[in-house]
């Protein structure tokens, strides 16, 4: 195609100005491609971090004293909760599926453990209940059962 056109304008296949035209027209072809990318790629946050609203479902036979949660937007203490209990709803700045959760069961300190949030998704605005159970009893060792997701924040 390029030759039918070369002889149009009266120029020879192969000449100077042959390629001085291609080299303007990829030029032209790759800013055009590469300005389509740059403003086809929104970065709108598909939802806001939060805040969320956590409580916390005790799902053993011992209560929970003083429960403390860190879910890295914030620490609460939810305080006691009794024995299939769950506590009221605490506002945290944002929240995820998981998070460390500690209690004082019979006098002794229950854990899950340090969370590494690095590439956890958050939950957004919305009610949760983590539903927490004692899993070892000599490690003293906490564990979410599940999260659910009780409803939106209005």
């Amino acid at each position: 195609m390029l030759v039918v056109e070369s002889r149009i304008a009266g120029r020879k296949p192969g000449s100077t100005a042959n390629r001085d035209w291609l080299l303007v027209m990829k030029n032209i072809f790759l800013i055009s491609t590469l300005i389509l990318t740059l403003f086809a790629c929104k970065k709108d946050k598909l939802s806001p971090v939060g805040p969320t609203d956590v409580r916390v479902r005790n799902l053993s036979d011992l209560p929970f004293v003083e429960v403390i949660v860190n879910t890295s937007g914030g620490i609460n203490t939810l305080g006691d909760i009794a024995a299939k209990d769950t506590s009221g709803y605490f506002r945290f700045e944002k929240a995820y599926p998981k998070a460390e959760i500690s209690a004082e069961i019979n006098g002794e300190t229950f854990s899950t453990g340090p969370v590494n949030y690095t590439f956890l998704t958050y939950i957004g605005q919305a009610k949760i209940t983590y539903h927490v159970y004692v899993s070892s009893m000599p490690n003293k060792t906490l564990q979410i059962h599940e999260v659910t997701l009780d409803a939106s924040l209005d």
